[in-house]
C-alpha cells in the first residue's frame, strides 16, 4: 500500500497513543513511590515532634528496614532523611505540595540538595512536569542558572494562533545560552561558532534542554535555481517539529527574521512530513536589546525565539535585576491566566 497522508496521520495517531500509555504506566509507579516516601517522611516528621526523637532514631529505623526487606533499595539513613526533609519543606505549600507526587525521587533529591529559594523549585518542578526533562538535564538545567534565563525568554509563541501553533507552545526557549564547553576566543566568526558546537553537539543539544536530535548543518535547501544553507537543522522529539536554528556571532539585527521565516516557510513546504507540525526558528546571536527584538517579533508568522549567547559561565549582569517575582513565575509556568 502506498504511503497516503491519511495513513501517516494515522500511524502518527497509534505511536502517540502508545507512548502515552507508556508515560501514563511510568507515572503511575512514580507517583506510588513518591506517596510512599511522603508518608514515611510524614510519619517520622510526626513522630519526631510527638514524642521528641532525635537524629538517632533514624539510623535504628533504616536498619531495621533494611532488615524486614533485604531486596528493596532506597531505606539509608540518608534517603529517609531525605524523606523527612521532602514532607517538612513542601507539606502546607499550596503550589509545590500537589505537584510532589508529579516528579521522580532522583529529581526530588536535586531540587532538595541544589535549590534553597521557594521560586526557584517552584520553577523547576514545572518545568519538569510541563517539559518532560530527565534527571541528567534538570541537573544541567540547574547547574546552568536556567531559572534566570527561562521566563525572561523573547519567544512570539503568546501571540501566536492558539490552534494552529499549540503544539509549538510547549517548546521551552531560553533568553541566554551558555556554551562555556567551547574553546573558543572572546571574537569569533559565525563559522567558528558553528564548527565548535557541531564538535560538541551532546552538550550543545542539552544545553538547549533536551529532546532535540542533529539534523544537520548548512543544511542545503534549493528554491528556484537558488541554494540557501541553514546553520543548524534540529528535530524536537516531543514536538514533532524541524527546529532551525541561526547562529549569528554580533549584535541582534532585524533583517535577521526575514530570512529565518523564509526558510521555515520553505521548510514546511517541501521537508515537512505529513504527521509533522511545523517548523520553529531560533535565532541565537551574542547579543541583544531586548526592545529591538520586541518590535521585531511583533508580526512575525511563524514562531520564532530569540536568545544570546556567552562562552562563559557568567550570566550578563542585568539578569540579576531581572528575576521575575513570585506571581511571574506563577503565569509563565502555567498556573496563572495571563489576566490574573
Amino acid at each position: 500500500m502506498a504511503a497516503t497522508k491519511e495513513y501517516f496521520d494515522f500511524i502518527g495517531s497509534v505511536k502517540d497513543r502508545i507512548r502515552s500509555a507508556q508515560y501514563d504506566a511510568l507515572k503511575a509507579v512514580n507517583k506510588e513511590l513518591v506517596g510512599l516516601y511522603w508518608d514515611i517522611g510524614r510519619m517520622i516528621s510526626e513522630k519526631q515532634m510527638e514524642l521528641g526523637w532525635g537524629k538517632s532514631v533514624v539510623e535504628n529505623i533504616s536498619k531495621d528496614l533494611q532488615i524486614e526487606f533485604p531486596g528493596a533499595k532506597g531505606y539509608s539513613a540518608y534517603n529517609l532523611w531525605l524523606m523527612v526533609r521532602l514532607y517538612n519543606e513542601y507539606q502546607g505549600d499550596a503550589i509545590l505540595e500537589p505537584l510532589v507526587p508529579e516528579l521522580g525521587w532522583s529529581h526530588h533529591i536535586l531540587i532538595l540538595k541544589k535549590c534553597i529559594d521557594r521560586q526557584e523549585r517552584q520553577f523547576y518542578f514545572s518545568a519538569v512536569k510541563k517539559f518532560g526533562w530527565s534527571k541528567r538535564v534538570l541537573d544541567h538545567q540547574i547547574d546552568n542558572k536556567t531559572y534566570e534565563k527561562y521566563l525572561l525568554n523573547q519567544t512570539n509563541y503568546d501571540d501566536l494562533p492558539a490552534e494552529q501553533f499549540k503544539n509549538q507552545k510547549i517548546l521551552a526557549i531560553k533568553d541566554h545560552y551558555t556554551f562555556d564547553f567551547l574553546d573558543l576566543s572572546e571574537k569569533h566568526s559565525e563559522r567558528e561558532l558553528e564548527t565548535a558546537l557541531i564538535r560538541n553537539i551532546q552538550k550543545f543539544l542539552l544545553e538547549l534542554g533536551g529532546d532535540y536530535s542533529y539534523m544537520g548543518s548548512q543544511f542545503k535547501i534549493t528554491v528556484g535555481s537558488q541554494d540557501f544553507y541553514i546553520d543548524l537543522l534540529l528535530f524536537h522529539r516531543r514536538l514533532q517539529s524541524l527546529v532551525v536554528i541561526e547562529l549569528k556571532a554580533g549584535a541582534f539585527k532585524p533583517e535577521y527574521k526575514g530570512k529565518l521565516e523564509f526558510y521555515l516557510n520553505v521548510l514546511n513546504d517541501t521537508h515537512r512530513l505529513p504527521h509533522e507540525n511545523e517548523a520553529v526558528g531560533i535565532i541565537i546571536c551574542k547579543t541583544k536589546d531586548r526592545i529591538v527584538v520586541e518590535y521585531t517579533l511583533k508580526k512575525a508568522q511563524n514562531p520564532i525565539g530569540i536568545a544570546s549567547y556567552s562562552t562563559s559561565p557568567e550570566l550578563p549582569d542585568y539578569y540579576e535585576k531581572a528575576l521575575p517575582n513570585l506571581k511571574q513565575i506563577e503565569r509563565g509556568l502555567g498556573f496563572l491566566e495571563s489576566g490574573e
